[in-house]
């Protein structure tokens, strides 16, 4: 009961957070509103400057930071617990990179020029083609092994595409675009981000949700888990269309974001008890509040710079992938 009391107030004081970081995310701009105008104007329904401002940029901006952020967050969590691998992420499957490629394409095309919508569409097209391939090359073994190894085929392949367009390219803007895009960003979001990406992430939280019992009978193993009446294959099929379908949709319309689904679950874990089924609901609220807090970092820093949510989640990332090798290195002595 004790447990279940910590958990309880460990998700409450997650949500909470999320809930005033994401008003402080609707409150904070260059625009310069009064935090008591600004919620006026939100609600209003009228169409002055401070309403479209509220309406049009910064609303569409904290909604995809939730959803994008929770996204990886549960992504990772769940990956990790399914393969039993701390290092487990979201880009392990390439759906990121193979999104990556749809939004070159886009660019490189002149798709994503005529047409505002073309850059995330291309880029859904790309993690579900990204989907059908690891399907394909893991085949109906539901081995992990096999899962990481397709996973990996795929993501090298797309990024060696990538490369190639930025080889290839003479369009010098175009190239620069292309790179930027990939260091992930929520600026000039709008509201048809937030209902094109919405129904698949919110489908990908859907499947994702449902592996909480398969992923705590995992850590018995595999044979114990099919003894207990667990379908390695369903559960399989739940990690792969969860997870593309969630971090497709959030690569669509923010670029690649890295490190979030690898850092947040590893951060939560001591605090759920190393149970995977918690870390599912703790990791989503946690992924949400991280990057919610690295756009609003990235708003105050330096706003006139541009900088990408992708570099600084990296810098932030990085070394704490580095404290994560030397802490298994020390455990493993």
């Amino acid at each position: 009961m004790g447990g279940d009391r910590a958990f309880a107030a460990l998700l409450a004081g997650l949500g909470l957070l999320v809930v005033a970081l994401f008003a402080v995310a609707l409150l904070v701009g260059p625009a310069g509103l009064a935090p008591r105008a600004a919620l006026v104007a939100l609600i209003s329904g009228d169409a002055s400057p401070a309403a479209l401002v509220m309406r049009e940029i910064r609303l569409p901006r904290a909604l995809l930071a939730l959803l994008v952020g929770g996204s990886l967050g549960l992504s990772g969590a769940a990956l990790q617990g399914y393969l039993r691998n701390p290092l487990a992420e979201p880009g392990l499957l390439g759906v990121g990179a193979s999104a990556s490629l749809g939004a070159v394409v886009a660019i490189y095309s002149g798709l994503a020029a005529g047409f505002a919508l073309a850059l995330p569409l291309c880029a859904l097209a790309g993690a579900l083609i990204a989907v059908v391939l690891v399907g394909v090359l893991a085949g109906r073994a539901a081995h992990p092994l096999t899962l990481i190894l397709a996973g990996i085929a795929v993501s090298s392949l797309a990024t060696a595409l990538t490369s190639l367009a930025l080889n290839l390219s003479t369009n010098p803007f175009a190239a620069m675009e292309i790179v930027f895009w990939m260091l992930g960003s929520l600026e000039n979001r709008s509201m048809s981000h937030v209902l094109l990406a919405g129904p698949f992430i919110a489908l990908g939280w859907v499947l994702l949700a449902r592996l909480g019992p398969a992923l705590d009978a995992l850590t018995l193993g595999e044979e114990a888990a099919a003894t207990l009446g667990i379908s390695l294959g369903r559960t399989r099929a739940l990690v792969v269309l969860g997870t593309a379908s969630a971090v497709g949709a959030a690569t669509a319309v923010a670029g690649a974001v890295g490190f979030i689904g690898l850092v947040v679950p590893h951060l939560l874990r001591p605090l759920v008890g190393g149970r995977p089924s918690r870390l599912l609901a703790a990791s989503t609220l946690g992924g949400a509040a991280m990057l919610l807090v690295t756009d609003l970092a990235v708003r105050l820093i330096a706003p006139e710079r541009d900088l990408k949510l992708g570099v600084v989640t990296a810098l932030v990332g990085a070394p704490f992938f580095l404290w994560l090798l030397a802490r298994m290195r020390k455990d493993a002595l």
